[in-house]
């Protein structure tokens, strides 16, 4: 591990330095390694489905493992659209003249070396590469160890479309090995690495923040809640609370509370328990709920405060805005938030009070997405407050520097 941090500070370094096209020319050689590499890829894919078959990992675990022809597409296509990017590096915005005559702006850099430790998904992989190597960073990969194999050979394309553009091979490594404490090491080497993303399920996280001593780029939970306000239109209300539930449940944008305003639950959550209810959705609500809609579940405690990730809805009804901002700032995981009405200063109310990574008004929470943000493509969902916050893309793979023209002036 103390290796692949020096090469990984030594590859920073001349990373700093690429024009864009070097960077798009590594992106283009990985994709065509891919194509190329394709019986290799799903070769090494089946023997990590059958290592975890005999190791009986479930279903979904084994869907989120599974490569083919078409996930080897898709990661194809991201490598071809990250290369088509804009280039953040080393734009200057902000450049103002002062008194002095000196002019001030702020430079896009790098930040330097990368740490991304995921689980499952072997095309992680493919997109943290692609993402850090157009950024202008060096990382090191380290993913499950139920996907070591095909981490491998996509590691392979990797390092090849790295010499074919004469790129520093210490720009994108692989952790080969499976041996937990190379995470730990990984975690704690700040005299080589800059940030760790972590990229997996809740317990992987809260390890990773307790014990790095490097700066860690995350979010724990998605309890994300819409809210519909009396001044709401029923329809949009009806569609967006669907969607937000329902288009995909192992989400972290994915709705787990929705809250009801008392003047339109009456008419709204019959519909809506017809929807749930055709759709599989087990709904836990409130009291005042339950008394319009009889046989959903009751809500406890415990359910306001939990991500789900599963065909399960809590509902609660409120009074006012202040009832349901009051809720979200209680429960929520200042992930996204979203109101339907159409109160313009209701609306305006939501977006200045609510206190997360993303606030909407009148859309669904699972437009929390990098794509869908015209981000191009993203490497996570930070809810912290400092650097990053909500979808990390390019941009916020990068940081900042104050750069200073001047002609000749001195500091009186």
């Amino acid at each position: 591990m103390t290796a692949m941090g020096q090469a990984a500070r030594v590859a920073a370094t001349d990373m700093r330095r690429l024009p864009p096209a070097r960077k798009n020319q590594a992106l283009k050689a990985m994709a065509q390694a891919l194509d190329a590499s394709r019986q290799e890829i799903l070769s090494a894919n089946r023997q990590d489905l059958a290592r975890g078959r005999d190791k009986g990992l479930d279903e979904a675990l084994l869907d989120r493992l599974a490569l083919d022809d078409g996930r080897i597409d898709a990661m194809i296509e991201g490598l071809t659209q990250v290369a088509a990017l804009p280039d953040p590096v080393g734009e200057i915005d902000g450049l103002s003249t002062r008194p002095s005559g000196i002019q001030v702006g702020m430079m896009r850099v790098p930040l330097g070396v990368i740490g991304i430790i995921y689980e499952s998904r072997p095309n992680v992989t493919m997109e943290a590469a692609s993402l850090c190597l157009k950024s202008g960073n060096a990382c090191i990969l380290r993913g499950g160890s139920e996907a070591s194999a095909s981490n491998q050979a996509l590691a392979r394309c990797i390092a090849s479309g790295l010499a074919e553009a004469g790129l520093p091979q210490g720009a994108v490594q692989l952790v080969a090995t499976t041996d937990r404490a190379a995470v730990g090491r990984l975690i704690s080497m700040d005299e080589f690495v800059d940030v760790i993303i972590p990229r997996g399920g809740k317990s992987l996280i809260e390890r990773i923040s307790r014990e790095a001593r490097v700066p860690v780029i995350k979010h724990l939970d998605g309890i994300c809640h819409v809210y519909v306000d009396a001044a709401a239109d029923l329809d949009k209300a009806r569609a967006i609370a669907v969607n937000a539930k329902t288009h995909r449940y192992g989400v972290c944008n994915a709705m787990e509370t929705l809250l009801v305003n008392a003047q339109v639950a009456q008419t709204l959550l019959p519909t809506l328990a017809a929807d749930y209810a055709e759709k599989g959705v087990e709904v836990r609500g409130c009291a005042r709920a339950r008394a319009i809609v009889d046989h959903w579940l009751t809500a406890s405690d415990e359910d306001w405060a939990t991500e789900y990730l599963a065909p399960v809805l809590s509902v609660r009804v409120v009074d006012d805005i202040d009832e349901a901002m009051a809720h979200i700032e209680r429960y929520s995981s200042r992930h996204t938030e979203s109101i339907v009405t159409e109160n313009y200063s209701l609306a305006r109310r939501f977006l200045a009070e609510v206190d997360s990574s993303s606030v909407m008004v009148n859309a669904s929470t699972r437009f929390a997405d990098g794509f869908e943000y015209g981000l191009g493509a993203e490497i996570g969902i930070s809810t912290d407050r400092l650097h990053a916050r909500g979808p990390v893309g390019l941009e916020g793979l990068t940081t900042r520097k104050y750069v200073v023209f001047g002609d000749g002036q001195i500091r009186q």
